[in-house]
C-alpha cells in the first residue's frame, strides 16, 4: 500500500483504519510518501519538527504493532546535488531521523523530476542512472550499517515503458541503472504507461532482463490524483495471477480519498491470494456486500444492486463497470433513432435503471458516514445532475419529438462551465493518445 501521492495527505485516523484493515485482507506493507509532506520533497533537507515527527513516530509503531512493513519514501530529486557532499549529508540525516523514529525500511524516488543534469554531477558521473545508482548505493549501506536487514527501494525517473523508450532520463538509463544498482536495491515500475491498463508477464520479463532484477510493482490503476473529477471504485483487474511470480513485490497508489479506497485494496488482496484462476468481477461484488453498511443513511441501509451500480459508474481508468456499459448503450440507442419511434422497451431500458441511479446519488446526500460523503460528493453531484438533465431530455422528446428540450437548471456558462471546461473542448483526445482541434464552434 503507497501513500504516495499529490493532495493532502491522509489524517492519522484514517491510517489507523488502513491498519488495521490490512493485515486481515493480506497487505503487509506500507509506503509513506505523499506528496504534500514538504519534507518527503519540497523541503527533504530539513529534518522534521517536534509534532511532525511524533506524527511518523507514532505511525511506524502503529505499523510494526500490526506486522505491518513501514517504508519511508524520500524524494530530492528536484535539487539534489548528486556531487555535493552537503547534499549527501543531508539525505542520511534524514533517513536516520527516521531511523530514530523507529522506521528501518526506505524508498529513494527520482520520479516526476526535470530530465537534466547540474555540469558538476555531469562530469563526476557522465549520467542520470550513473549518478543516482551511486547515492542509492551509499544510502543502503548507510542504513545497513544500522540495521542489517534495512531495505532500499528506488524509484526511477523513466518509471514506465512509454518513458524509458521516449528516452528520458537519457540514453540507456534502465541498463546503466540495472549495471551500476546494488543487486539488493528493488526498484518501481508502473508498467507499460503510468496507469497501465494491463501487466503482462512478457513485458515485466523484458523490464526484469533490461534491470538485472525483478521489478516492484507500483501500480497506479487506482490513483486518482491526475484527474480530480474521477475516483476508481472497481476491481484489482488487468493483471493475471503468473504475474505474482514474476515481481519482487506489489505495492497499489490508490485514490487520494481513504473513504473510497475498500475495493481497490480488498480485491487486491484477494488476487495476491488467489488460485490460478481470477475473476475481478466476483471479486468486485464480494467487497461491494463488505462495503454497503458504510452506505446507510437516515432513511436506512443501502441496497446492494444500487451500490454496483454506482460503482459501475467509477470502475477502472479505462472501462466502465457492465451496469454503467449498459446505461449508456441504452442511452444510445435513444439518442440515435427518431423519438417518435421510440419504444416502450427501449425507454424503459435507459429511465429505469437511470431513475434508480438518480435516486441513489441523490440519498448519498444523508449518508450516515459523513466522511464517505465528503470522499464522495463531488462526484455525486455531477453524475445526479447528468442524469436529471438527461431525463428530462427524454420526458421532453417523448411529449414532443420536435421539441428543443431546455433546462432552468442547467444553464449555459454555469452547467459545465469555467475556464478549465473552455480550454478543455479546443483539442479532441483521439483514441490513438494524439490531439485534434476541435471544429469551429464546437467548444463554445
Amino acid at each position: 500500500m503507497i501513500e504516495g501521492f499529490y493532495g493532502p495527505p491522509w489524517s492519522p485516523a484514517e491510517r489507523e483504519e488502513l491498519l488495521a484493515a490490512m493485515p486481515g485482507w493480506g497487505l503487509n506493507t506500507y509506503l509513506y510518501g505523499p506528496k504534500d509532506d514538504l519534507h518527503h520533497r519540497a523541503l527533504w533537507r530539513e529534518p522534521y519538527a517536534a509534532t511532525e515527527a511524533a506524527g511518523l513516530a507514532s505511525l511506524i509503531a502503529g505499523c510494526a504493532a500490526r506486522g505491518v512493513q513501514f517504508f519511508y519514501a524520500l524524494g530530492p530529486g528536484l535539487d539534489l546535488r548528486f556531487s555535493d557532499a552537503a547534499d549527501r549529508a543531508c539525505l542520511r540525516a534524514r533517513l536516520a531521523q527516521i531511523m530514530d523514529f523507529g522506521g528501518q525500511h526506505f524508498a529513494l524516488l527520482f520520479d516526476d523530476i526535470p530530465d537534466r543534469m547540474h555540469d558538476a554531477d555531469r562530469a563526476r558521473f557522465g549520467s542520470f542512472a550513473a549518478a543516482q545508482a551511486d547515492v542509492a548505493n551509499e544510502l543502503l549501506a548507510f542504513v545497513r550499517g544500522r540495521a542489517p536487514d534495512a531495505r532500499l527501494l528506488f524509484c526511477p525517473t523513466p518509471y514506465c515503458g512509454r518513458m524509458a523508450a521516449a528516452g528520458l532520463g537519457g540514453a540507456g538509463y534502465l541498463e546503466t541503472l540495472g549495471r551500476a544498482l546494488h543487486p539488493d536495491i528493488g526498484v518501481f515500475w508502473t508498467g507499460p504507461e503510468i496507469i497501465s491498463r494491463e501487466l503482462t508477464v512478457t513485458h515485466i520479463r523484458e523490464v526484469s532482463r533490461l534491470l538485472r532484477r525483478a521489478p516492484v510493482i507500483w501500480d497506479n490503476l487506482h490513483a486518482n490524483d491526475y484527474d480530480g473529477r474521477r475516483i476508481f471504485l472497481g476491481p484489482y483487474s488487468g493483471r493475471p495471477p503468473e504475474l505474482r511470480a514474476e515481481v519482487a513485490g506489489i505495492l497499489t497508489n490508490p485514490n487520494t480519498e481513504h473513504a473510497v479506497n475498500h475495493v481497490a485494496l480488498r480485491t487486491l488482496g484477494d488476487w495476491l491470494r488467489a488460485g490460478a484462476a481470477w475473476d475481478p468481477r466476483a471479486a468486485y461484488l464480494r467487497a461491494l456486500d463488505e462495503w454497503v453498511s458504510r452506505f446507510a443513511t437516515v432513511a436506512g441501509a443501502a441496497d446492494a444492486a444500487d451500490l454496483a451500480l454506482f460503482c459501475d459508474c467509477f470502475y477502472l481508468p479505462y472501462e466502465d463497470g457492465p451496469g454503467a456499459q449498459a446505461l449508456a448503450a441504452a442511452l444510445d440507442r435513444l439518442v440515435a433513432a427518431d423519438p417518435a419511434t421510440w419504444t416502450a422497451a427501449e425507454v424503459g431500458a435507459f429511465r429505469g435503471p437511470a431513475t434508480r441511479l438518480r435516486d441513489f446519488c441523490t440519498g448519498l446526500a444523508a449518508l450516515r458516514d459523513r466522511a464517505l460523503f465528503a470522499a464522495l460528493w463531488r462526484r455525486v453531484w455531477e453524475l445526479r445532475e447528468e442524469l436529471d438533465l438527461l431525463l428530462a431530455w427524454v420526458r421532453q422528446k417523448e411529449a414532443d419529438p420536435q421539441a428543443a428540450p431546455r433546462s432552468d437548471f442547467h444553464l449555459p456558462a454555469t452547467y459545465r462551465g469555467g475556464f478549465v471546461a473552455r480550454l478543455q473542448r479546443r483539442l479532441e483526445p483521439r483514441a490513438d493518445g494524439t490531439f485534434a482541434a476541435a471544429e469551429k464552434g464546437s467548444h463554445g
